[in-house]
């Protein structure tokens, strides 16, 4: 077999066999194959897409090249769930200790933020003593015991997928349906779960800009967990303005906690209940999605939910105190209020560029080396369909010295669109692609 060969077939259009998806993966895993000949491959697969089939057996062979997560010592079935990106995106925070107060186990491994959009696992370091590293035989043990454990994801679990999206990364390959869609599915089939439900995010806040495309994107992964025996699901939401109010590490753990009391923004909370009644519907803990939801608010309502956050928090090493007590959280020094230019509706808010104002204050990563401040951020005083008048304010910044704070409120004031026109409301669930429930 020659990398050569198996370039060729897929720039005229044909479809690889199993045997030379996986000699690829792992010709590129072990150095035997170039960059120059894997970069060629991925742009004819760029032009020429994928197959469903070989789709499935590039995320496998992906998936295989390191070590999967054995969860079978943990009974019952266990549910992970997925995000493709979003600002203000604090849904884990909320659905680790939710549905596992319901009985559904939660063993989740998540990744750290880039760029725009924040990290689960920074997230929770802004809470004092939160350990997100735990051996294998802890992290088993630990949702075991109380049903939920979120660590960060090690290079073991699925390693080609990380040199492949580095070379995607300077070959202008990122943005390609079947690679990103074996990318993601690879480290969650790695992560052990026995089934998956996907949150894709769309708008200007999302890595997919519109919903043809992340229709085609949650096809392709709900496609990739059938074939391979994992129970899938794909919700398709919206990203168009922030999700909650704030954005920032430290200011979204407040938020989910907020949420877990049941004084949480709507929109967060209606996407949690979605997205839980999900989990529970495939894990086998509701009847329907209405079951599911109704059976999520009385966790919430009873105060069950919370203390299942809290004894989550505490037993990874976190000051259980941040549930009850303000201060315990890191909080910035200043605070900024960003004053409305004219008076209107709120007709649209970029979640880009609110996401670009709180990485500009240092609570995102520029680049993998980045140190993150976790304390700062924005919080959005106003959303789409509210009313504003001139000079109030539209959102507060939190940071901790003066030298890009004026260029991020120039931002944030930059993503509100104000009109003299209401807006239609805005759907927050799109769609939803089933698989095999």
């Amino acid at each position: 077999m020659r990398m050569y060969d198996i370039i060729l077939k897929k720039r005229e259009g044909k479809e690889l066999t199993t045997g030379e998806i996986k000699y690829f993966v792992n010709g590129y895993s072990n150095e035997s194959i170039e960059d120059y000949q894997a970069s060629a491959l991925l742009m004819a697969i760029y032009f020429q897409g994928l197959s469903d089939r070989e789709t499935a057996d590039l995320t496998m062979a992906i998936c295989d090249s390191g070590e999967r997560a054995d969860l079978s010592a943990i009974p019952g079935i266990k549910v992970d769930k997925h995000s493709t990106g979003g600002v203000g995106d604090k849904t884990t925070l909320v659905l680790v200790p939710l549905v596992a107060s319901a009985g559904v186990p939660v063993a989740k491994m998540s990744g750290r933020g880039l760029g725009h959009t924040g990290g689960t696992v920074d997230k929770l370091e802004s809470i004092p003593g939160f350990k997100v590293s735990l051996e294998p035989a802890q992290f088993i043990d630990q949702v075991r015991n109380i049903g939920a454990a979120v660590v960060a994801q090690t290079g073991h679990l699925a390693p080609a997928d990380k040199k492949l999206y580095a070379l995607r990364d300077v070959t202008a390959t990122v943005d390609s349906i079947p690679l990103i869609a074996s990318s993601v599915m690879s480290k969650k089939i790695a992560s052990g779960a026995d089934a998956i439900v996907l949150d894709v995010k769309v708008g200007s806040g999302a890595f997919m800009r519109d919903q043809q495309s992340a229709l085609k994107l949650a096809r392709a992964m709900v496609d990739i967990g059938s074939r391979v025996g994992r129970r899938t699901v794909a919700v398709i939401t919206d990203m168009d303005q922030p999700l909650g109010f704030s954005i920032g590490n430290a200011l979204e753990v407040k938020e989910a906690i907020d949420t877990l009391k049941g004084q949480g923004p709507g929109d967060l909370l209606d996407l949690c209940l979605e997205l839980g009644a999900t989990m529970l519907l495939l894990a086998g803990k509701a009847e329907n999605l209405k079951d599911g939801r109704t059976k999520l608010h009385e966790l919430i309502k009873s105060g069950q939910a919370l203390n299942k956050f809290i004894e989550f928090v505490s037993t990874q090493g976190g000051d259980p105190r941040v549930a009850r007590e303000d201060g315990v959280l890191p909080a910035a020094k200043l605070t900024a209020a960003v004053p409305a230019p004219a008076s209107g509706y709120i007709r649209g808010i970029n979640a880009e560029v609110i996401g670009r104002s709180a990485m500009l204050l240092g609570a995102g990563r520029e680049n993998k080396e980045s140190k993150i401040d976790l304390s700062v951020g924005i919080v959005l005083n106003k959303k789409v369909g509210d009313t504003i008048n001139s000079g109030e304010t539209l959102a507060v910044a939190h940071a901790n010295g003066t030298e890009r704070l004026e260029q991020a409120k120039e931002l944030v004031q930059s993503a509100y669109q104000i009109g003299d026109v209401k807006p239609e409301p805005q759907r927050l669930i799109l769609g939803t692609v089933p698989g095999n429930i």
